[in-house]
């Protein structure tokens, strides 16, 4: 019987993803989510489709599910059909939407969600983070330029607690917690947040039930008994782990005091050779739209060709070197419209292969038979020229190029571009390294996310932010684009999660046997 998982502030499912891929498709998963919690409803939806697929065998997965994402049907269709109920029902009820909050009544009903959910099974999972802007770099620094802000009285600070009461009413074996590295050095009243929730985490229910040894799961302790970590130890760099993108984050291992006295002894993360993004970026080419108007394909190839290439000739060569300007003529002359056009919720062309046998598992899926979630984005005339510059100079350079390498006819028209706030306010993912972290900040403008190849002139789609995150290829995400975006960058790369749930999975065979 597989383990159940409870996954808290679910977003569209990364985490529950990761560990739900353990043995799935070779036919016998060793975990089942049994209850995933989201506030956002665009996300839910996510979630409560991904939990429909995810009650089939991988293999047997209903023809019917690609057919209809592929017609641009709405994936709730599925559910009412009659061959279908029984998974619809089990979908509906392990996917809720709900907003986690210290209220009575809500949490008599979480409970006996979770109880209904584990049937008194001792040997169940908790994943999941509490929201992070009041944790992030970002959200304190837009904190503090709000007048009347006060983090004390900021509910996100204390939304971990949700977190802890469940684990100390109902007592899981292991837990995963995750969240930003901003948690490490937030403060409240002068007391280090990250202190607290360690000491909160090893006695959730301050002494009257169960304790925790917290792990690392990059760094080995010294002692197991009574393990200790630097704070740095809980940051797992993404890139060192096979994901292809530079996020860094805070994850926390959790293991039930009663396992621990077993000897029972947790590994940690192995380090992998870092992945580039050639490897992953295989999707069909797009063109990317014109915004403020109606304009076809030809206005878009006009409107490129217009980039002023003569003019800029010689302070592109001064600012960068030649190779630059090779890279803007070559884009130039060999522009056209590629035949996806600008793409959409699904494009008949399938992807290139991926070479990397590993990468090419774990991502392709021929049922597709094409890709869901590959719209580009209109953007301004100015903007297409940036990027065509921006790309071009990372194809030549191998980095982004700062602002000040930017030629003046195409920086922006911002009084403060010049000040060094905005030095990286147009940045080129490289080819040849892991990506910059995905943020939901891609859901505003594509500036931070320019498409590699200059020929584009473009910023990534959902379904390109999604392979950063590596999600599979036929994990679809609803919502319109604005939603989608944000769900990918809110979320935990599923492939790291993957590699955390084989973690856990060797704790509890080894404590409870073949409990999968």
């Amino acid at each position: 019987m597989a383990v159940p998982i409870i996954d808290l502030f679910a977003g569209p499912g990364g985490l529950g993803e990761g560990f739900s891929q353990v043995g799935w498709r070779e036919g016998n998963p060793f975990f089942r989510i049994g209850l995933s919690v989201e506030k956002e409803s665009f996300a839910h939806r996510t979630l409560r489709l991904r939990s429909f697929v995810r009650q089939f065998p991988y293999e047997k997965i209903p023809a019917e599910y690609f057919q209809f994402l592929r017609e641009g049907k709405a994936p709730e269709e599925l559910f009412s059909l009659n061959k279908f109920s029984e998974q619809a029902k089990k979908a509906e009820d392990e996917a809720w939407n709900a907003t986690l909050r210290n209220d009575d009544d809500f949490n008599a009903e979480l409970d006996s969600r979770i109880h209904a959910t584990l049937k008194d099974r001792q040997n169940w999972v908790l994943i999941g983070g509490p929201p992070c802007q009041a944790y992030s770099m970002a959200g304190r620094s837009r904190n503090k330029s709000k007048k009347d802000y006060c983090p004390e009285k900021d509910d996100r600070h204390f939304l971990y607690q949700e977190y802890l009461r469940i684990i100390g009413v109902h007592s899981p074996a292991v837990f995963v917690m995750e969240n930003v590295k901003g948690l490490l050095s937030s403060k409240v009243n002068g007391n280090a947040v990250f202190k607290q929730i360690l000491q909160d985490l090893r006695s959730p229910a301050n002494g009257h039930g169960c304790r925790y040894r917290i792990f690392s799961l990059t760094s080995a302790p010294d002692s197991y008994e009574d393990p200790e970590f630097a704070d740095k130890d809980f940051i797992i760099e993404s890139e060192l782990y096979g994901i292809p993108q530079n996020r860094h984050r805070v994850v926390l291992l959790g293991i039930r005091e009663d396992i621990c006295q077993q000897g029972i002894k947790p590994s940690v993360l192995r380090k992998e050779k870092k992945v580039s993004l050639y490897k992953i970026l295989t999707l069909p080419e797009l063109r990317s739209g014109i915004s403020r108007g109606k304009y076809d394909e030809h206005d878009w190839m006009k409107a490129v060709k217009r980039f002023p290439v003569n003019k800029l000739s010689h302070e592109i060569e001064r600012l960068s070197d030649r190779w630059t300007m090779n890279n803007i003529w070559d884009a130039l002359r060999d522009l056209r419209v590629p035949p996806s056009d600008m793409g959409g919720n699904f494009v008949k062309k399938s992807p290139s292969p991926i070479k990397d046998d590993h990468l090419k598992a774990w991502y392709e899926d021929q049922r597709i038979q094409g890709v869901f979630n590959h719209s580009a984005r209109t953007h301004m005339e100015s903007d297409l020229h940036r990027y065509l510059y921006a790309s071009s100079f990372a194809k030549a350079k191998g980095r982004s190029p700062k602002m000040e390498e930017f030629p003046e006819l195409l920086k922006p028209a911002h009084k403060n571009r010049d000040s060094g706030d905005f030095n990286d306010r147009f940045r080129v993912q490289v080819t040849g390294k892991p990506a910059t972290t995905v943020t939901c900040h891609i859901s505003k403008d594509g500036h931070y996310f320019i498409h590699p190849d200059p020929s584009q002139c473009r910023s990534l789609t959902v379904r390109e932010a999604a392979r950063i995150q590596t999600f599979p290829d036929n994990y679809f995400f609803c919502g319109n684009r604005t939603e989608q975006y944000i769900q990918v960058g809110n979320a935990v790369p599923p492939l790291l999660a993957n590699k955390i749930a084989s973690i856990v999975k060797t704790i509890l065979t080894e404590a409870f046997g073949d409990c999968g």
